[in-house]
């Protein structure tokens, strides 16, 4: 059976659709329902003037299934997104790379909002949440660099014309509530750079799936404690992310296009020679 689609973005707040002449795919798993209907198409890759390359020509099409994190009309919170569903949904599909946008607030007043970063580093800072597939067993994952190397120079390159930042630390908060100043503070001491709400157990599940995993965060907001006597708000947060969709959108686009054919990463072999308790798809 062929796959569906090769690559996968799962979109966060404020990007709740992101193909156009889609196929959708309704996937049951072991893990109940994904977040959503997936939607699949095939993108082609852009020339140099910006234009779509033509298929006579040889284009370099990828397949690209999209996910909305949170689900189209926003109904999971961060802390009930169906993370394992989510992420077993896309590999039954055949993806083996993802890029996963996502909103953030920025720990430094150098990165204000509608300001781009590739992190390179999180910080887990939830609680509660289930954040393996391997509940038997001694099965242990290499997570010392949580995101894929190549997948992180593809987007990099993508995210030029946007001037993102190459690298930092991500701190994943529980949520929903927003950080308090002092949380802030501390987590800017600790070394984080930007904080969000579901970047993990995202990342560590793909991971575990041997799946190659990217992150483009948006900063939408300084935290409390940066700057500034307001606390943020959702509607500021939905504003910005609004005001960069376009902007965001097209990094994406292109990004997915730019990403390896073949996997040479750790993130390929990182289930080499590991007895695992479940049979993945």
């Amino acid at each position: 059976m062929n796959p569906a689609a090769e690559i996968g973005v799962i979109g966060g707040s404020g990007l709740y659709a992101l193909l156009e002449d889609a196929e959708e795919h309704v996937v049951s798993t072991p893990y109940g329902a994904p977040s959503d209907p997936i939607t699949v198409a095939r993108i082609e890759s852009r020339t140099e003037s910006g234009t779509e390359s033509s298929r006579e020509s040889g284009g370099d099409e990828r397949t690209v299934a999209f996910l909305p994190r949170h689900g189209r009309d926003h109904r999971f919170p961060p802390h009930k997104i169906p993370y394992r569903a989510n992420l077993w949904a896309l590999r039954s599909l055949g993806v083996r790379q993802i890029i996963a946008p996502c909103a953030v607030g920025s720990l430094t007043p150098d990165l204000g909002p509608g300001s781009f970063v590739v992190p390179d580093q999180v910080i887990d800072r939830t609680s509660g949440r289930v954040q393996t597939f391997y509940d038997t067993g001694a099965v242990h994952i290499n997570f010392a660099d949580p995101y894929c190397p190549d997948g992180r120079a593809a987007v990099l390159d993508a995210a030029r014309t946007v001037d993102a930042h190459d690298g930092g630390t991500m701190v994943v908060v529980e949520g929903p509530r927003f950080s308090t100043r002092a949380e802030s503070r501390w987590f800017a001491s600790i070394g984080g750079t930007i904080v969000n709400m579901t970047g993990h157990p995202e990342a560590v599940l793909a991971r575990e799936l041997g799946l190659c995993y990217t992150t483009i965060a948006l900063v939408t907001d300084l935290d409390a404690g940066v700057e500034g006597d307001h606390g943020v708000t959702m509607d500021e947060v939905f504003r910005v992310f609004q005001e960069n969709t376009a902007r965001l959108r097209s990094v994406l686009l292109e990004a997915v296009t730019k990403l390896p054919r073949v996997r040479n990463c750790v993130c390929s072999s990182v289930l080499d020679g590991l007895k695992l308790p479940i049979d993945l798809p």
